[in-house]
């Protein structure tokens, strides 16, 4: 991997440097970016609309806790099954086709939630379909997205993926933070209409891939990997820790930073959900974004390394710190330690698998959602176990970045194929 090394299409130039009078393509290729960083969006507005108004549906359309609770289950296990089958078939079937009907599933999603519930009088099931379908839309842009802004002739592909990962966080503070300005300017009760506007997202990300290009997935020349060469590969199950790793990490602290918050400072859900999983995300993409800028200057093997090594202190001091206050500061830089981590991961993964294609990127996926689930349900298991010390949990969830850590620094099989240091385009 050289820094000097040119591409074979002129074309390629176009979004990494100088463009070219004969590239027609690169303002083509700068939409399906745009177009994929709004995907990340569409995605934290699915992931983090809804549980905004568990309380709202509790008091006003009578459905249980428990019942809204198994939502997330199932918000979850949906997506897991679509990176599963999204390996197999979407090479088949092709991308574009696959990332308009995952934004076509998404908009609907939204749509059936915020018109059919307040109309009905059995609700419950409505919200079933509606996170069934948006489920669907959202497992497909997860696996989707990284793999065509990886594919997009960029100069530097480790720095676009990682801003294409801040645009989640972003979206996610922008989910929370007008939604929430949103019901209590406008009233709770206009919940149905929020739902609808936040379905413009999608339906922009659809009409945007209509008209962009999808790059070529795998670069011209490599070998394409099935499912069991992948499996003989060393790195691809370094790979794959790495990313089970980089999703609990994450999750382990961002699922439990509103209850660190509430109990270690005594104040309200609000400040609590500001204080704990907004300031996590602002620092994630903050992490993402600044390598996203400066990530020419910067080794990704060494800043993924560095950020596990500030991911365990963290986790220590949030675990450890006498002082409610700085754990609360050590959850937000928590947030700032794994913004590397899942975009990272992808990104030295092509570099040293290039054949890899849409079935390592379905298969990373499934890893950082097993990471998702098990980073937070060991915290919340040992917490337990400990009569509910949330510090001794967050301290057991410390083994993931250490884990990841070790991963990391192995010799030679996180490198990329030539050796060549990271932080370099390819």
């Amino acid at each position: 991997m050289k820094a000097t090394q040119q591409h074979p299409n002129p074309a390629h130039a176009s979004l990494g440097g100088r463009s070219t009078r004969s590239d027609r393509g690169g303002q083509g290729y700068t939409r399906t970016i745009v177009a994929c960083f709004n995907g990340y969006v569409t995605q934290a507005v699915i992931n983090n609309f809804m549980p905004l108004l568990f309380v709202t549906f509790s008091t006003t359309l009578g459905i249980g806790l428990g019942k809204l609770a198994s939502l997330i289950t199932l918000n979850f296990v949906t997506q897991l099954i679509v990176d599963v089958l999204a390996g197999k078939y979407v090479d088949r079937i092709g991308y574009k086709p696959c990332i308009i009907a995952a934004h076509v599933f998404a908009a609907a999603g939204l749509l059936v939630l915020g018109i059919v519930p307040p109309q009905v009088t059995e609700p419950y099931p409505f919200l079933v379909l509606a996170i069934v379908l948006y489920a669907l839309g959202g497992g497909l842009i997860e696996v989707l997205v990284s793999p065509i802004v990886q594919g997009c002739p960029t100069a530097h592909k480790a720095k676009m993926m990682s801003l294409l990962h801040s645009f989640y966080c972003w979206g996610q503070v922008a989910t929370v933070a007008l939604s929430t300005l949103a019901l209590w300017v406008f009233g709770i009760g206009t919940w149905p209409v929020l739902a609808c506007l936040w379905a413009l997202v999608p339906i922009a990300g659809v009409l945007l891939f209509l008209g962009a290009p999808i790059p070529a997935i795998i670069p011209e020349g490599s070998e394409r990997f099935d499912f069991r060469q992948l499996l003989r590969r060393p790195a691809f199950i370094v790979f794959f820790i790495m990313m089970l790793c980089a999703g609990a990490a994450e999750q382990g602290m961002a699922q439990w930073a509103s209850a660190f918050a509430e109990t270690g400072l005594g104040v309200t859900k609000v400040i609590g959900d500001l204080a704990g999983p907004a300031a996590f995300a602002v620092m994630m993409g903050l992490s993402r974004t600044i390598y996203g800028v400066l990530g020419h200057r910067i080794n990704l093997r060494f800043f993924i390394a560095a950020s596990a090594g500030l991911c365990i202190i963290t986790y220590l001091v949030a675990g450890l710190a006498p002082s409610p206050v700085l754990g609360l500061i050590a959850c937000a830089l928590t947030g700032l330690s794994v913004g590397i981590m899942w975009p990272g991961t992808f990104s030295l993964a092509v570099e040293n698998m290039p054949g890899g294609g849409t079935l390592m990127f379905a298969l990373f996926a499934v890893a950082g959602d097993i990471g998702c689930a098990a980073g937070p349900a060991l915290v919340g298991t040992v917490s337990a176990m400990q009569d509910d010390n949330l510090r001794a949990g967050l301290l057991a969830g410390t083994v993931f970045a250490v884990i990841l850590l070790i991963a990391t620094i192995l010799p030679g099989l996180t490198r990329s194929r030539d050796a060549a240091p990271s932080g370099e385009a390819r």
